[in-house]
C-alpha cells in the first residue's frame, strides 16, 4: 500500500469548495498529502483547511487570473517549498436566473455569448494558467502530477432527454459549452503529457459521471436507469481515482483519462 501513500507531498486543489472538490482534498489529505485547499472565496478556503488539520491551508485563488495564480503560487512554495500534485478541479457548469427562461436561453440556437465565452475562461484557460505556473514548477524540480477533471460530456454529446420531466417535457438542454470545454481538457492534457513527459511531471485526466446532488427525482432516475450501475455517483466515489493518479500507483501513466462514471460512456 506504500504506493498509495503521499505521505511528505504537497497537493493543490482548484475549485477546493465545491461538492467533489472537498472530497478530492479528503482524500489527498488521509492519503499524507499536505492540502492547499484553492478557492475565490478565502473563508471557505481556510475553514475547510481546518477541517482536514494543522497541515493544510487555504488559499484564495482565481484560476482565470494570473497574477492570483503567481500569488497563490508563491504562498505554496513560502510554506513548503514545493508543489508535487495539482489538481484542477475549478469549472462552472451552466446556471440559469430565471428557470422560465432555462428552456429558451438553453438551446443552442439562443445561447447566450457570454456564457460561452466565462466557461471557455473558467474551465479552459483556468486549467491552462494553473499548469502554466504551478506545473512549471514541478518541470524544474523533475516531478509531479497533475490531474485535469473533465467530464464524460467531454466524450460523449449530452443525452438531452434526460432534462426532460415525467410528462416528457424539455425543460432545459444541456448546453455546448461545458462539453466542448471538458472536450479542450482532454485534448490539453495530452499535450502537457507529451511535453512534460521528459521532466518527470505525469499529466492525466479523470472524467467523472453524474454526481447525485439534490436534483429532482424523474432525473436522477432517468440518469440512474441510462448507468449500468443504476445509479448516480456520490461525491466520495472519485476519492480513489484520485489518490491513484496522485501517487506513485501511477507513476508509468500519463496522458490517459480515467473515466469513472458507473459505465455511462460504454452504451
Amino acid at each position: 500500500m506504500d504506493l498509495f501513500s503521499l505521505e511528505g507531498k504537497t497537493a493543490i486543489v482548484t475549485g477546493a469548495c465545491g461538492l467533489l472538490g472537498k472530497n478530492h482534498c479528503t482524500a489527498l489529505a488521509q492519503a499524507g498529502a499536505r492540502v492547499i485547499a484553492a478557492d475565490v472565496n478565502e473563508e471557505l478556503c481556510k475553514e475547510l483547511a481546518r477541517t482536514l488539520g494543522e497541515s493544510h491551508i487555504g488559499v484564495v485563488l482565481d484560476v482565470t487570473n494570473d497574477l492570483s495564480v503567481m500569488e497563490a503560487k508563491e504562498a505554496v512554495l513560502e510554506r513548503y517549498g514545493k508543489i508535487d500534485v495539482l489538481v484542477n478541479n475549478a469549472a462552472i457548469n451552466d446556471m440559469f436566473e430565471s428557470p422560465a427562461l432555462a428552456l429558451t436561453q438553453s438551446m443552442f440556437e439562443n445561447y447566450p455569448l457570454d456564457k460561452w465565452k466565462k466557461s471557455l475562461e473558467v474551465n479552459v484557460t483556468g486549467v491552462f494558467l494553473c499548469s502554466q505556473i504551478f506545473g512549471s514548477v514541478m518541470a524544474e524540480a523533475g516531478s509531479g502530477s497533475i490531474i485535469n477533471i473533465a467530464s464524460t460530456y467531454g466524450i460523449t454529446a449530452p443525452d438531452q432527454s434526460l432534462y426532460r420531466d415525467q410528462s416528457g417535457n424539455q425543460i432545459f438542454y444541456k448546453s455546448a459549452s461545458y462539453p466542448a470545454t471538458k472536450g479542450a481538457v482532454l485534448s490539453l492534457t495530452k499535450f502537457l503529457a507529451a511535453y512534460w513527459g521528459h521532466k518527470g511531471v505525469r499529466v492525466n485526466a479523470l472524467s467523472p459521471g453524474g454526481v447525485e446532488n439534490g436534483q429532482e427525482e424523474f432525473f436522477i432516475n432517468s440518469y440512474s436507469s441510462r448507468t449500468p450501475l443504476g445509479r448516480m455517483a456520490q461525491p466520495t466515489d472519485y476519492q480513489g481515482a484520485i489518490v491513484f493518479l496522485a501517487s506513485n500507483a501511477s507513476a508509468y501513466m500519463t496522458g490517459a483519462n480515467v473515466v469513472v462514471d458507473g459505465g455511462w460512456t460504454i452504451i
